[in-house]
């Protein structure tokens, strides 16, 4: 106790030491107009010393004096290092021992904000990253953390702002520790525990209610062994669907992720579709949110797997709105992905075969530097123009001035080159079935150097084979 009094002592007197002279050097700068740099260079560092002095202080523990390992907050507020606290509580006292306050309860919550910022500045300065209790054990879960848990849990049937605070807490603490999300689903009936609140109502009577609940059921989702779970609940994937539907854009978008993480099973991806999942994405999709467009889309492609679901999405326009965003240069990557899959469906195909649209991906490939959507779409390019001699003879005529597919067969994964030489082979007997002599001739010669020099000579001749191609 005396070397901690003596080390406290110390650093006061070391913060003290560290103000005056900061008060010293900035009645400089403010008195004096011709400050060099050196005086503001020493001001900066004394204010880094001063921010490091503070900081460990407040990374101490008030009890044992030393940086703390699982720092957890009392319930009068104060933060201490759980073995001291834990301790002092198992002596049976039930005050705070800085504030004095008689404590409410004893369960102890952890501090992640302080633990977060303990092992930064620890990083920052070359010093060992203390060894927390979940560090040692591989869990964070005591006996005082599961009650706690727990009483959380049973305020979803308290008044509405009691429900507010443990929701806003248990989106926190499945955020932020493991061990929550897994000893979650050992009580009696989670799930409808959780999802309560919002089914006694209408799911968006309270927002800022639904977007802790449904990102806490988010966060449950991220341990595997829960989906089986959630799944097999009658209310769980309905509550999710109308989420998407209605709430904040956080409320919609967490709730689509949590759609896409179900989606990981077949049997999972057919009862979410047959519950109505497709037109809500579709139209968090359609509207735009760039924070949610992309779970969206991820959800709709995990959805899509199914044939069955992938049809409905056909249905219900989705080529449409997926080609809408493209071209509008929104999550081209992403969508180009979507379309892809789209693309092997028959109905889908039918969409696509728009002289606009092979124009626009064939724009893509020569543009993006995703070798990922080059592949993409020339399998969307393969599987809607291949037996179509119309758009075969659209990609022909941009072959005379861009080759891309002939880079492609060059230069793209093994995917691609495999789609881009089918289609350059349909293109090369389409070219000897049905192209004239005279074309064929006027072709080779502007395939040549020559011709590629005479400017008006190349024009004149790509000219001749647009307008071949048109009819």
């Amino acid at each position: 106790m005396a070397e901690k009094e003596e080390s406290s002592a110390a650093g006061r007197g070391r913060e003290e030491e560290l103000k005056k002279e900061l008060q010293s050097v900035v009645k400089k700068i403010v008195d004096e107009d011709n400050y060099g740099i050196e005086i503001t260079l020493k001001a900066i560092s004394i204010l880094s010393d001063l921010s490091d002095t503070v900081l460990t202080k407040k990374f101490r523990c008030p009890i044992s004096g030393e940086i703390m390992c699982d720092p957890v907050v009392l319930s009068s507020g104060l933060t201490y290092d759980r073995p001291s606290i834990q301790k002092w509580l198992n002596e049976g006292n039930l005050t705070c021992p800085q504030s004095k306050e008689v404590l409410s309860h004893t369960i102890l919550t952890p501090n992640c904000l302080v633990r977060k910022l303990i092992s930064s500045w620890c990083k920052g300065h070359g010093v060992a990253v203390p060894r927390s209790h979940q560090d040692s054990n591989g869990e964070m879960s005591t006996e005082f953390d599961r009650l706690y848990f727990n009483s959380l849990v049973a305020k979803m049937f308290s008044s509405l702002t009691d429900r507010k605070e443990a929701a806003k807490e248990l989106r926190r603490l499945t955020t932020a520790a493991p061990s929550y999300r897994a000893v979650f689903f050992e009580f009696t009936d989670p799930i409808s525990r959780l999802i309560g609140p919002l089914l006694e109502g209408s799911v968006d009577s309270d927002p800022e209610l639904q977007e802790d609940l449904i990102t806490t059921f988010m966060n449950l989702l991220v341990d595997c062994d829960n989906m089986k779970l959630v799944a097999d609940h009658p209310d769980a994937i309905p509550l999710l669907i109308k989420s998407v539907e209605f709430g904040t854009t956080e409320t919609r978008k967490n709730a689509a992720v949590a759609l896409s993480m179900l989606s990981s099973d077949n049997d999972r991806r057919l009862l979410i579709g047959n519950a109505g999942a497709p037109m809500p994405l579709l139209q968090l999709l359609r509207e735009g949110h760039p924070i949610a467009m992309k779970e969206a889309a991820s959800a709709i492609l995990n959805q899509c797997v199914e044939h069955n679901n992938k049809e409905k999405f056909i249905e219900l326009g989705a080529v449409k709105v997926l080609l809408e965003k493209i071209r509008e240069g929104k999550l081209v990557d992403e969508l180009i992905n979507l379309v892809a899959q789209l693309s092997t469906h028959p109905k889908a195909v039918n969409e696509l075969r728009e002289l606009d649209t092979v124009h626009c991906l064939l724009g893509i490939i020569r543009e993006t530097e995703s070798e990922g959507t080059k592949e993409n779409c020339v399998a969307i390019l393969y599987n809607v123009c291949l037996n179509d001699v119309g758009l075969l003879k659209v990609i022909w005529t941009e072959g005379i001035e861009h080759q891309t597919l002939a880079k492609l067969v060059d230069t793209g994964t093994a995917r691609a080159k495999r789609k881009a030489t089918a289609l350059a082979t349909k293109i090369d007997l389409f070219d000897r079935e049905t192209i004239p002599n005279s074309f064929k001739k006027e072709w080779r010669w502007a395939s040549s150097p020559t011709a590629k020099a005479n400017k008006w000579s190349w024009k004149k001749v790509l000219e001749l084979f647009i307008e071949f191609a048109r009819h």
